[in-house]
């Protein structure tokens, strides 16, 4: 694989991750204006043609009417503001159909033309079947709230979410490979600390997104909006109260929302500690930049996610918050990334 086709595969796949990235923000709008029900039908190939016609806007609302959603909470709704909630679920799924044709098409052509490396293929196929799986699991969440409880299941929320932020790592993951080569190993005992330490790291972050996918599922930033201490206490007093007691780590509010404060203060202490550590070791002048960056999307995000709950979420500051972990995780993965590459420390990108 040459260098120009290795420079083209990785163009393509961060074009591709800048997408993910956006149908992570609309996504985060939809849930957050209650948009996510409005279309009861999964049509993958007819459903990306919207009503066009008042007839056919009268029957789109009519079977928005026979969901829970409308009868329990929505049943003043008029049409115009159905349309509203209507379009930020349409553009949600086309956004993901157009994120499929994005990587299909190119993937199909760079494959015939012989300028994928053979190794790589079963990693490019095993991110369109995540793809895939993400548009089901899309599905089967919405359809978690279109039977009694006006609700999508938290569970399947937050597997939903789960699965975008795993699309874009492994998407940005592999782009970075192109663009620069990883050393496998490394004998700087020093050196493999610091990549040990940005591994947890990634780890750590990874769970601050699957536990900020069950306080959204549940609606946890609703409640305990004060802070450093939620309602005058470090762990509210009911955050136990669910029984069995394993139960309360998701289904319960004060606990969810304490779980994922608990990540955010692990990341306001390590991630400074880990940028000192890089400050003083011999690594890339990239890996330093990386590091810096990574430092301040931190803290910018941990100042999204006090806002936003101060602010009761908000749905700029909830969908801005969603994003920014993307960033963050972004940042990271190329830190991750600096530190394995095989350059010399001090030399630039």
């Amino acid at each position: 694989m040459d260098q120009v086709a290795r420079r083209q595969v990785a163009l393509w796949l961060l074009i591709c991750s800048a997408m993910v990235f956006a149908i992570l923000v609309v996504g985060g709008v939809t849930r957050l204006t209650h948009s996510g029900l409005s279309i009861v039908e999964w049509q993958p190939i007819v459903g990306i043609i919207p009503p066009l016609n008042p007839t056919e806007w009268d029957e789109a609302f009519e079977k928005y009417k026979k969901t829970p959603e409308y009868q329990q909470v929505n049943h003043q709704m008029k049409l115009e503001e159905f349309k509203s909630i209507f379009y930020w679920e349409y553009w949600h799924r086309v956004l993901g159909r157009l994120i499929g044709m994005v990587f299909l098409l190119p993937f199909l052509y760079f494959w015939l033309r012989g300028r994928i490396a053979p190794p790589l293929i079963p990693k490019l196929l095993g991110i369109f079947v995540l793809g895939g799986l993400q548009g089901a699991m899309g599905w089967y969440m919405v359809k978690s709230g279109l039977v009694d409880d006006p609700r999508v299941s938290h569970y399947r929320l937050t597997a939903h979410l789960s699965l975008a932020f795993l699309i874009f790592l492994s998407m940005f993951w592999v782009a970075l490979g192109l663009l620069t080569e990883r050393s496998r190993v490394s004998r700087d005992v020093a050196l493999q600390g610091l990549q040990r330490t940005g591994f947890w790291l990634t780890i750590l972050v990874g769970y601050m997104v699957i536990s900020g996918g069950f306080v959204a599922g549940i609606r946890a930033g609703k409640a305990y909006n004060s802070f450093p201490l939620m309602n005058g206490h470090v762990l509210p007093p009911e955050s136990f109260l669910i029984d069995p007691w394993y139960l309360n780590f998701f289904n319960n509010m004060a606990l969810v929302q304490f779980d994922h404060r608990l990540g955010a203060w692990l990341l306001a202490f390590l991630v400074p500690w880990f940028w000192w550590k890089i400050r003083n070791a011999a690594v890339s002048a990239s890996a330093r930049l990386a590091a810096t960056l990574l430092l301040g999307g931190v803290f910018i995000q941990i100042a999204l996610g006090i806002a936003t709950l101060l602010l009761a979420v908000p749905v700029g500051l909830g969908a801005a918050h969603q994003g920014g972990a993307m960033v963050v995780l972004g940042l990271l993965l190329w830190l991750n990334h600096e530190l394995r590459a095989a350059r010399l420390p001090g030399d630039s990108a």
